[in-house]
């Protein structure tokens, strides 16, 4: 506090600051701000902080050697690796898989495992699964008849894992506890840091028709007795083990996806001998699976880079479906460092390629799809893979694996290394522009989870935004490079509206378990994607945002990362402080609200101000022993000279005498400008905190811009107040006027509310009031 005493270093102060045409202004804002704030203090009781730009701490978890509190990998950092080796017989006459497996466990931590826990996800569809139990309501609004077949007819579905055996290589068995979708394998002794463990199991299942399951994976079934396979989740295969949570050996309950660990494999897949297969990794014997003129092809494709070219092509996968093939032909592929491995396989197969070249290497583009998907497919799957995998390498880091293939798979959307399932074929020869978009919008965002998850391989179980909010991010920037005018970014965030204003009661945050979580879509998809582009775009700009995403994206590939790495790492490469825009975008589910309060007009006069002389008193001094200074007054103020009203460059005359004695050469030379001064002051209805964008449109048609950082909400989170000097006057005023922050509510973004464009009508209000 300054005593009388130090008046001298008051007026050196304040010399100093006079500089600055609305100096007094702001010292008496500021000060009345605090001392009321102070008053308020005194009268209230204390309170922990609750502002909304606190750090970020307590909710995130203490950084280690492995996870660090850069967001970076740390040094003690490990991770298991888990290798198979499988002989797969897919019995297309009776619907059913057979499978040995031969698993090889890497302990790469360093810890003592006393057993090992292997997911059974295809145990969903047990006759009697457990998913069914949990889902409550009533009656659905319509069902198929299959579906009222399937669910209040007849026998169950005999779905999920008959396991015949579980042996070690020597023959022995091993013993095992199945607990629904998780299996523990007892291990006969602890395994060690640094060892490996290998033994194999015997399974089969019967397939699924997904047509009326609706799962991930299963068949399609023609009208002529063909089907189209797409096999996934088609084996045991190890969960995760890490360094945060131990296993994760959650339970799949049908809806949040996957956490595995990456290893390599080695999978022969038996078909009948007419049928096309492709999947993760790349096909070793292509001349025993292949005629003569399609294998030729397959090896032309490696150097197409325009157009999509035919390895087999419409005529062939016609002729092919009109035969069943009782003989057999075995696929061998191999793929390496992968989280997954999947499948498709059917007679009726079309497939077009085309090489895609990221920094010189090559990699191959693929559509697999029946003649029901042209000639959508034909012109669109194959091209739309290429330039995904271009957008995402640019966005992240380049796309590592030799292949990319799309299949076309009716109802379905789904994604697996090298591999996805996509849904979009004609509806009676025609092609909508509903059912392009759609077409070209699910292929970008599965070909996207190439690279999160399956590559940046997030705990999809826990935290499903994770990988669907973060590829839905880089989705709409690759379907914006392929057709800007089908897929406009102009209608983001401001699609996430509707949602974020709804039923608290029917939204959660973010930051919940995926299982647990209101309007999945929503939740998992959407808030985060227009979360992170309000961050690209508004808050951060594209030049920091996308260094900082790349270096996330690089820091993390074939790594296991979590919402704390992703949050620290977006700050640790930008030096931006974003826990305020974590907090309440992920954690909270708030919205945002910003409009404009009240806006009054000023003009200057060297006459002291109530403030002022209020302010000199409470330095034990009078008002005209204040050092020399220039005030701003709004119009009804008894201090405001008439002469000074119009705020015209030549009224500044009748200050001469003063701005001779107090204002240097350079300062005299700027009182040209400005003209007018207003006081903006923001409201801010909404919970959440958000730059404020205001656009102002001056009486002669002309604009300018402002963008006051997040952070001017920082001491007072309901209202703030700006002085905006001008040369013009102002006709309009406008809150983000491009709805660049997911505003829930506009009506209070425009002055003047009445929508008469002259600053007399509100004015007479304001006197008014």
């Amino acid at each position: 506090m300054l005593k009388i005493g130090n008046f001298e270093n008051l007026l050196h102060l304040t010399n100093f600051m006079k500089k600055i045409l609305l100096t007094v202004l702001s010292i008496t804002v500021i000060s009345s701000s605090l001392f009321a704030q102070e008053k308020e203090l005194n009268t209230q009781k204390s309170h922990i902080n609750t502002s909304k730009f606190r750090q970020l701490k307590q909710e995130l978890p203490t950084p280690n050697k492995q996870h660090t509190a850069s967001g970076a990998p740390g040094y003690e950092y490990t991770q298991q690796q888990v290798d198979y080796k499988m002989d797969i017989v897919l019995d297309d006459a009776n619907k059913k898989l057979y499978g040995e497996e031969i698993i090889t466990y890497h302990n790469n931590s360093k810890d003592v495992l006393d057993y090992l826990w292997v997911q059974l996800d295809q145990n969903v569809r047990e006759a009697h699964s457990r998913n069914e139990l949990i889902k409550g309501g009533g009656p659905d609004v319509l069902y198929r008849p299959s579906k009222f077949a399937g669910k209040f007819m007849g026998k169950p579905f005999d779905g999920g894992f008959k396991i015949e055996y579980i042996k070690d290589l020597a023959g022995n068995s091993i013993d095992y506890m199945i607990n629904w979708t998780m299996m523990r394998i007892n291990l006969p002794k602890p395994l060690a840091s640094g060892e490996s463990y290998q033994f194999k199991i015997k399974w089969w299942y019967n397939i699924n028709d997904y047509t009326t399951s609706q799962g991930r994976s299963g068949y399609e079934p023609f009208p002529d007795g063909n089907r189209l396979y797409v096999i996934a989740q088609f084996f045991p295969r190890l969960a995760v083990y890490n360094n945060v949570e131990g296993w994760q050996n959650m339970q799949f309950w049908g809806r949040s996806e996957f956490a595995l660990e990456f290893g390599n494999y080695e999978v022969n897949i038996t078909t009948p001998k007419d049928h096309i297969l492709n999947g993760t990794g790349v096909i070793q014997n292509p001349k025993d699976v292949f005629t003569k003129t399609q294998h030729k092809r397959y090896l032309n494709a490696k150097n197409e880079y325009n157009n999509p070219v035919f390895i087999v092509t419409p005529e062939e996968a016609l002729a092919s479906e009109k035969g069943f093939s009782k003989e057999t032909k075995t696929w061998t592929l191999k793929a390496e460092n992968v989280r997954d491995f999947a499948f498709a396989s059917s007679r009726k197969f079309i497939w077009d390629a085309m090489a895609v070249q990221l920094n010189g290497k090559n990699t191959m583009a693929y559509s697999l799809y029946p003649n029901e998907g042209n000639p959508l497919w034909e012109e669109h799957s194959t091209r739309v893979v290429a330039n995904t995998l271009k957008v995402y390498s640019e966005q992240t880091f380049d796309y590592p694996y030799p292949q990319a293939t799309s299949v076309n798979a009716k109802q379905q959307g789904m994604e697996y290394p090298m591999i996805c399932w996509n849904y979009g074929r004609p509806r009676n020869g025609k092609v909508s522009e509903r059912v392009r978009k759609g077409m070209i919008g699910v292929i970008t965002h599965e070909v996207g989870h190439n690279f999160f998850p399956m590559i940046v391989n997030s705990d999809e179980r826990q935290w499903t935004w994770m990988d669907e909010g973060l590829n839905s991010f880089v989705e709409i920037l690759a379907e914006y490079k392929y057709n800007p005018e089908l897929f406009p970014m102009t209608k983001y965030p401001k699609n996430i509206v509707p949602y974020m204003k709804g039923d608290q009661s029917n939204i959660s945050p973010i930051m919940s378990q995926g299982d647990n979580v209101h309007q999945f879509g929503s939740n998992a998809y959407a808030k985060p994607a227009a979360g992170l582009f309000i961050l690209r775009q508004t808050i951060m700009g594209p030049e920091l945002f996308d260094f900082a995403f790349k270096t996330y994206a690089k820091r993390w590939k074939f790594k296991h990362p979590t919402p704390a790495d992703f949050f620290r790492t977006m700050e640790d490469a930008s030096a931006m402080d974003l826990d305020w825009f974590w907090r309440g975008w992920f954690y909270t589910t708030g919205n945002n609200d910003i409009g404009i309060k009240d806006v009054k007009k000023y003009y200057v006069t060297d006459k002291p101000t109530e403030k002022a002389k209020a302010m000199a008193k409470r330095y034990g001094i009078t008002a005209s022993q204040l050092p020399p200074s220039l005030y701003l007054v709004s119009e009804n103020s008894k201090n405001l000279s008439k002469k000074v009203k119009d705020n015209k460059p030549e009224d500044y005359k009748v200050l001469s005498n003063y701005i001779d004695a107090n204002f240097t050469s350079e300062e005299k030379q700027q009182l040209k400008a400005p003209k007018y001064f207003y006081e903006l002051t923001f409201e801010k209805p909404g919970d959440l905190v958000m730059p404020i964008i205001v656009e102002f449109e001056f009486e002669d048609g002309t604009k300018d811009r402002k963008q006051y950082p997040a952070q001017i909400w920082r001491l007072n989170d309901n209202e703030v107040t700006k002085v905006y000097p001008s040369n013009k006057a102002i006709k309009n005023i406008t809150v983000d006027p491009d709805k660049q922050t997911a505003d829930v509510d506009t009506s209070n973004n425009s002055w003047p509310k009445n929508k008469e464009n002259n600053f007399d009508s509100f004015k007479k209000n304001q006197i008014k009031g």
